[in-house]
């Protein structure tokens, strides 16, 4: 009887990384969940039948190394991690970028997904039977910019870069990397897309957006392959945003 898998989600309080915890459950996986919220993450985890729930701040490094020590050893192994958490910044142009949201936007989603994928590394590696699959969450914004989004826009560049080393890394171990590029789908951080976004010649134009379901259809597609396949990379977005001809 092949054993069900364990997944990781980060980020989980909320949006994309709680509908999925949810939808990961609902698909049978053992779901382990982390976030800094311990109310919204405690009602993700009855939503989600979390096998596992620790609150845990992804841009402290022992903070993250305990967490996955601890999925490991109530659930046994991890097979499937989204790499999820993160945050948006105000809008401010390149000269009046704030240091401090500068250095904040780095260590949330720069340095806590190499956190939490360098753990989820290590224990796909050192575990029996070897391997596993990280997805991490990155952006339309890993490809095109929107006006304003510097520091935002940098990170997710980055993790386009990790994702591709942590591919090549993992192929000695059976660990898989891809990544999901969202494009506006329907949760609080776009709820304000609908009235009006700001577009690259100056204009306030309101933006679609799309049911996040088809987000978790993703992520379960991409969860569910075997480790000899792989989506390296994959873009969910609203038919008729503007980002094919951003700019």
């Amino acid at each position: 009887m092949t054993e069900v898998k364990v997944a990781v989600v980060s980020g989980a309080t909320s949006g994309i990384g709680r509908a999925t915890a949810i939808g990961l459950g609902k698909a049978g996986y053992r779901v382990a969940i982390l976030g800094r919220r311990e109310a919204e993450l405690n009602e993700t985890a009855t939503l989600a039948g979390a096998r596992y729930s620790g609150v845990c701040d992804v841009t402290d490094p022992a903070a993250v190394h305990r967490y996955f020590s601890d999925v490991r050893s109530k659930l046994g192994r991890i097979d499937v991690v989204f790499n999820n958490a993160g945050k948006f910044m105000p809008q401010a142009s390149f000269g009046d970028t704030d240091i401090t949201s500068w250095q904040d936007m780095v260590n949330v989603n720069l340095n806590g997904a190499f956190y939490v994928a360098r753990e989820a590394f290590r224990a796909m590696r050192d575990q029996s039977p070897q391997g596993g699959r990280i997805i991490n969450n990155g952006s339309i914004s890993a490809y095109v910019p929107r006006p304003g989004a510097a520091a935002y826009t940098a990170t997710k560049h980055a993790i386009t870069g990790l994702t591709k080393a942590i591919s090549l890394d993992g192929r000695a171990f059976s660990i898989a990397c891809g990544q999901i590029d969202i494009g506006n789908t329907a949760t609080d951080m776009t709820s304000k897309m609908t009235t009006g976004s700001l577009q690259a010649n100056g204009t306030m134009m309101p933006e679609p957006t799309f049911d996040v379901k088809h987000v978790v259809d993703a992520v379960l597609y991409m969860a569910g392959l075997p480790l000899e396949a792989n989506v390296q990379f994959m873009t969910v977005m609203a038919s008729s945003m503007p980002y094919i001809g951003r700019g």
